[in-house]
């Protein structure tokens, strides 16, 4: 140890000669090369750390240690540091949020509630025995363990990144974090206010109710309000990024008025709003693409400039209570994982995920210390082991989670909608008008970035006998353009198909078998002209002639808008070879929009219920048509199956669609075709 002390005090040294007037008379202020070596260090640190098969984040933690006022001084710690590390922190919140659904959260709410309470209670009591041995009076002992008991999750960007956010495991920890980060912060609130002799009973009888009507608020509210601006503004994709932000922040200012920390709403705030952004939306992916690449860096950044290594071998005093500190925080963070683990069933995997997703100490252990070090409740040498234990748990967490995130089992919290490979592997969409496709557009990539597929956008131009116009390929390009940027907005593959042929139904049959189409996605204006536009000739057409299944779509509402998909099976389907494909595609329909599935089905009577018995399925009589009118409800998406008839015009699902769409013109429908099999 003391080898490693004489290199950490000669390494100061050396900064500090490295930090003379003579080479560098300050940090730099302008705010070009500011921002320039801000973006060199995420650019470089990450990259650098992964060839070391080290976690990404802790270069960018070592980094700020290197730039920052401890290391090189290249950069000071200003408010523009403190303000994009603040928005950084909270949309890392807010990310976890997104993630999470509260589904999963209902499912696993008793190990959330069980890891919660353990990961706070026992750092509460293994800190506030050290500290009392330490020589702390009982309220710094009790302050210090409220800051081994409340977390950061540092490493979530690289649960994130290996794909394990719904599993059992990560959905749990971000529950635990919920409750163990409020309670540490009720104590803190609690003991600052006992400090100041103002724990009275108008604190208790305003803090409890006003958190549980925020908390009301928040998942209640949100998601109404965004439902209505989504509906009423969904067409312009920077308005809806531009509300998600502002929901953010609003959020999270409502929670530091109630004396709660921002970190808790804005978590909140991803929670209420996840179920309106689809997972792989184009909204969702700049909302990822933004954090992960801008701000959680400037976050990550930003804490490492808060650290000085010098601090751990400064006098004897420093060095004890950091140790102990350090050794607090691990042992009381791991005791928690792995009893929680082995109450749960986990293997060593998860156990080891759990601990490393919540043994990083931040930003409520900063807001907690720099509290209580301004009324005067700890000393600087508390601070000192707060940095030291903030220095050393931010190295193991993201470690930790990325050494053993990879063995996770990749078993969601609840089972995930199966992929259906096939269908979705090259989806054709025809595409006339930007506007009213986007919708059908929206389907087609939730289908082919399920399977991992590719967008197929088609344009036909007809040609009967007259020669094309240049306006007519210049539109033609346009709309291929439009359905390009969409695609790319959602990093899903596109191959855009040009076409002049003779009719739309035979150049869409041809275009789906010359580029080997896995499905193809048509749309449908609508009940007042139903006759011409549903049973008309070039719909049946396409039909007729197609030999994978077809998708008949009417999608009035932004599709993100979607509470609730709604499948139609009657008695015959039942008996049917499409029955697992329709399911499938509901399913995954549901899981990428975050919908509710529900299933109607007519009384089986005769037939044998095959249905999986973990579904939701809701038995009508007769009449079927009028009884599932009555059962659809606003924000519904109805998927029917109208078999495999050649015909789809002489389908009884067709003429149960039109009685739908003119009783519920809203409502989108998907009417889904499947070949002979």
């Amino acid at each position: 140890m003391n080898d490693f002390g004489g290199w950490l005090i000669d390494l100061g040294y050396r900064l500090k000669e490295l930090r003379a007037p003579s080479v560098l008379t300050g940090p730099i202020t302008d705010p070009v090369p500011v921002f320039l070596m801000i973006m060199g260090i995420m650019l470089i640190a990450p990259l650098l750390f992964e060839r070391m098969r080290l976690p990404g984040v802790v270069g960018l933690i070592l980094a700020g240690v290197i730039v920052g006022p401890h290391g090189l001084g290249l950069l000071a710690r200003d408010n523009t540091i403190v303000l994009l590390g603040t928005v950084g922190l909270l949309f890392l919140m807010f990310m976890a949020g997104l993630e999470t659904s509260l589904d999963d959260l209902k499912y696993n709410a008793d190990k959330s509630v069980v890891f919660g309470l353990a990961t706070f209670a026992v750092p509460m009591i293994l800190g506030t025995a050290a500290m009392s041995l330490l020589g702390y009076n009982l309220s710094a002992a009790l302050l210090v363990a409220s800051c081994f008991a409340s977390h950061t999750l540092l490493a979530l960007p690289i649960a994130l990144r290996l794909g394990i956010m719904r599993s059992q495991v990560v959905t749990a920890t971000l529950g635990g974090t919920l409750i163990t980060n409020i309670l540490a912060l009720l104590v803190l609130a609690v003991l600052v206010k006992a400090h100041q002799g103002s724990l009275t009973l108008g604190f208790w009888l305003f803090l409890f109710p006003s958190l549980a009507a925020y908390t009301f608020i928040t998942l209640w509210g949100v998601p109404r309000v965004g439902r209505w601006f989504f509906q009423k503004f969904g067409h312009d994709e920077g308005a809806e990024f531009t509300f998600v932000l502002a929901t953010l922040f609003v959020v999270s200012y409502m929670a530091e008025l109630i004396a709660i920390e921002p970190i808790i709403g804005a978590f909140l705030a991803g929670i209420a709003i996840t179920q309106l952004i689809p997972q792989l939306s184009p909204l969702m992916n700049r909302i990822q693409f933004i954090g992960n690449t801008l701000f959680v860096p400037f976050f990550l950044i930003s804490v490492g400039m808060l650290v000085n290594p010098l601090i751990l071998v400064q006098d004897s005093q420093s060095l004890l209570v950091s140790g102990v500190m350090i050794g607090v925080a691990i042992v009381a963070k791991y005791l928690p994982a792995w009893g929680s683990g082995k109450l749960f069933g986990l293997d060593r995997a998860g156990i080891m995920v759990m601990f490393g997703l919540s043994v990083a100490q931040a930003a409520s252990t900063l807001a907690a210390i720099t509290v209580a070090y301004q009324i005067k409740l700890v000393d600087q040498v508390t601070v000192n082991g707060t940095i030291a234990m903030i220095l050393v748990t931010c190295m193991i967490s993201p470690w930790v989670t990325d050494r053993w995130g990879h063995n996770l089992k990749s078993t969601t919290a609840r089972a995930p909608a199966q992929v259906i490979s096939q269908l979705g592997d090259r989806v054709l969409v025809p595409v006339s008008n930007p506007d009213t496709e986007a919708n059908l557009l929206h389907l087609a990539i939730i289908l082919a970035k399920s399977a991992s597929g590719t967008l197929l956008p088609l344009h036909i131009l007809v040609e009967r006998g007259n020669a094309l116009s240049m306006e007519a390929r210049v539109r033609q390009d346009q709309l291929l353009a439009a359905a390009e940027t969409m695609a790319h907005a959602a990093v899903t593959p596109v191959e855009s198909i040009g076409r002049i042929d003779d009719s739309l139904d035979k150049g869409i049959t041809r275009a789906a078998q010359e580029k080997q189409a896995s499905a193809i996605i048509c749309g449908w204006k609508g009940f007042s002209t139903y006759q011409e536009n549903f049973f008309g000739s070039i719909l049946d057409g396409i039909i007729r002639r197609a030999t994978i299944p077809v998708l008949i779509s009417r999608i009035p509402e932004p599709i993100k808008n979607t509470g609730r998909i709604v499948l139609l099976i009657t008695s015959h389907q039942l008996s049917g070879g499409s029955l697992d494909q329709s399911l499938n595609l509901a399913k995954t329909i549901a899981a990428e929009l975050k919908a509710s599935l529900q299933i109607l089905q007519a009384e089986p009577g005769s037939q044998p219920n095959v249905l999986p018995p973990d579904l939701a399925v809701k038995q009508i009589g007769e009449p079927f048509r009028t009884r599932v009118s009555a059962e659809l409800k606003q924000h519904d998406l109805i998927i029917l199956v109208a078999g495999e008839e050649a015909r789809i015009a002489r389908s009884s699902m067709a003429y149960l669609a039109e009685n739908i769409v003119r009783h519920h013109p809203n409502l989108g429908l998907v009417m889904v075709h499947f070949p002979h099999l």
